[in-house]
């Protein structure tokens, strides 16, 4: 199982402040691994679902996450290039500037 970097400030508060709803996203998260999906293939998958939710804090989340798993720039690419025909331009544009801030906060 990869490392994950560290979740933000912001979440490691609030899980903090609300421990019940923490818990029960880890449960969630939990019941969504259980299944056929490889965890390269459910990473893929959930920064799909981020990018065409247009969720700024998880495509960033899904971005590096990937990354420490090993799943390569190129690959995050084309989950972002196959949502454009889906989501239009417009949308797309802007997951790409997300996904770019993730990719370049993952080289330092």
């Amino acid at each position: 199982m990869p490392t994950f970097p560290e979740p933000p400030q912001a979440y490691q508060e609030f899980v903090r402040r609300y421990p019940k709803i923490g818990q029960g996203w880890e449960a969630i998260a939990q019941a969504g691994r259980e299944g056929p999906l490889d965890d390269r293939t459910a990473r893929l998958v959930k920064l799909a679902l981020a990018i065409g939710a247009l969720r700024e804090g998880a495509v960033h989340s899904n971005v590096r996450k990937a990354l420490a798993m090993g799943i390569s720039p190129a690959e995050i690419g084309q989950v972002l290039a196959l949502a454009a025909g889906t989501h239009g331009l417009s949308a797309t544009v802007a997951a790409y500037s997300w996904v770019r801030d993730a990719l370049d906060q993952g080289k330092s």
